[in-house]
């Protein structure tokens, strides 16, 4: 036994903690359940878990949407717990917890950001949601199919109000433009291009470092969650986005890290926000590769809408391969792009009256007369995540579905995850067919076998009821 290891008796702890806390969540928070309670004027209750670099976007935006109150935050690390606390105005009296379930309990809360690590986010949601509290979903919101549909069935079983964070969704100028393809103003559509994303790594075994100090006994296992327990690693701890075990490519220009934002531009314009693709097909084999393959010294033109993302692009390498979906009607959805040519997080919807792209708060289109009617929304004035918080909280109050509800962020997320399978499968040129009702393949069960991965014990979703 040594440093870089958990010790039997801290993991042992840390596991009957999660069952004690999760005998003590068998019955949701009745106080939130029963909806049309808060009046307009009242404000929400909200709380943030997970305090990556993302929560302090989410922070720092939901302290401007008037409706919303923050009181408390949480991390299983105590050292980041403190660090946040530390960055807040004296104003802003919120309270630190490790334990979300504590939080959950002491505060009453109407909702809550969730923005861990992408492995717990499922297990985080369904307790959370179990508890009766409304839930705001980092994207993407699963590491698997079959976990992202338990969260649907979870949040449907106890109603609650659910916003996955794609915020174009709640973009105007977005909506408006993909509205463009959904509803028949570009002819019938042939094709929809998009980028092909870089995919996440395997990870090696290698040897383990010292347990930072600052966290309490057992947060390793709490952090490492449904994955294998491994010796602590810095690299996982704060690179986790990287690696197979913990995302499906969460890096910039990766495949879940942006192909989230990117394919649910793309079932927006094609209207399939509740179902998916009916072939997926791998068009070349998988190789390490570089995310942009022209020269950095290009001059974008100006209709490039991805062009302010092309140097962030430039950093990323990765497994890559051109796949290829056809969805029921015939529309064919190519992952094709690279990094430095094309709507790094949207799409470009092509039809028989033109083409256009739409990329995150810009358009643009050939002709240019496509996007010139006198309806056009302007460009927002406010942070990008404003607008998708808003809802979030007015959807609290009014009981509706968000703008990115979890059946339509499932959908997204079951693009990034079929990119990633049909790669693992490795069989070029094959089409994989895709029931996106029953949410499993036809023809190859070697890709069924990839829909849900092995949870470690202890970690299992909560059963619903």
């Amino acid at each position: 036994m040594n440093d870089n290891q958990l010790t039997r008796r801290a993991f042992l702890a840390a596991t009957t903690t999660t069952m004690i806390a999760g005998a003590c969540m068998a019955q949701p928070n009745t106080a939130q359940v029963v909806p049309g309670k808060k009046s307009p004027n009242e404000r929400v209750v909200v709380g943030v878990i997970g305090l990556g670099g993302r929560s302090r976007d989410i922070g720092n935006t939901a302290l401007g949407v008037k409706q919303a109150q923050i009181v408390s935050v949480c991390d299983c690390f105590q050292n980041r717990v403190d660090r946040y606390l530390g960055t807040l105005g004296k104003d802003q009296n919120w309270k630190g917890y490790t334990n979300f379930r504590e939080m959950l309990e002491k505060e009453k809360l109407d909702g809550v950001f969730v923005e861990t690590t992408t492995h717990a986010r499922a297990w985080v949601v369904c307790n959370v949601l179990a508890a009766g509290v409304d839930t705001y979903i980092e994207k993407p919101m699963c590491l698997t199919i079959a976990e992202g549909r338990e969260m649907v069935k979870t949040a449907r079983h106890y109603n609650r109000v659910t916003q996955v964070g794609t915020q174009q969704r709640s973009m105007p100028l977005n909506n408006w433009a993909s509205d463009l393809a959904k509803n028949g103003k570009l002819g019938k559509l042939k094709e929809v291009l998009a980028p092909n994303f870089v995919g996440g790594k395997f990870w090696t075994a290698k040897p383990g470092e010292d347990l930072p100090e600052g966290g309490p006994e057992g947060w390793w296992d709490v952090w490492t969650n449904q994955a294998e327990l491994r010796p602590y690693r810095r690299e996982l701890q704060e690179g986790w986005a990287n690696w197979r075990d913990y995302d499906g490519g969460g890096m910039c220009f990766g495949v879940s890290g942006w192909g989230t934002h990117s394919y649910d531009q793309v079932q927006r314009g094609l209207g399939t926000d509740e179902t998916g693709p009916v072939e997926v097909l791998l068009e070349e084999p998988v190789q390490d590769l570089p995310a942009c393959v022209g020269a950095k010294d290009r001059k974008p033109g100006p209709d490039e809408t991805g062009a302010g993302y092309y140097g962030m692009a430039w950093t990323t390498t990765g497994p890559r391969a051109k796949v290829t979906m056809k969805f029921a009607d015939g529309v064919l959805l190519k992952l094709h792009l690279d990094g430095d040519n094309g709507p790094g997080l949207g799409c470009v919807f092509v039809g028989e009256k033109g083409r256009v792209e739409v990329n995150r708060d810009k358009i643009s289109a050939d002709p240019a007369e496509l996007i010139t009617g006198s309806d056009r929304p302007p460009a927002l004035t406010v942070p990008e995540t404003q607008p998708h918080i808003e809802n979030f909280i007015e959807c609290i109050k009014t009981r509706k579905r968000c703008n990115a509800d979890i059946e339509y962020g499932q959908r997204a997320s079951t693009l990034c995850s079929l990119v990633n399978i049909a790669r693992d499968v490795n069989q070029v040129g094959k089409p994989l067919a895709w029931d996106p009702v029953a949410e499993r393949f036809t023809n190859c069960d070697e890709g069924n076998k990839l829909l849900s991965n092995p949870r470690r014990a202890g970690w299992e979703l909560p059963k619903i009821g």
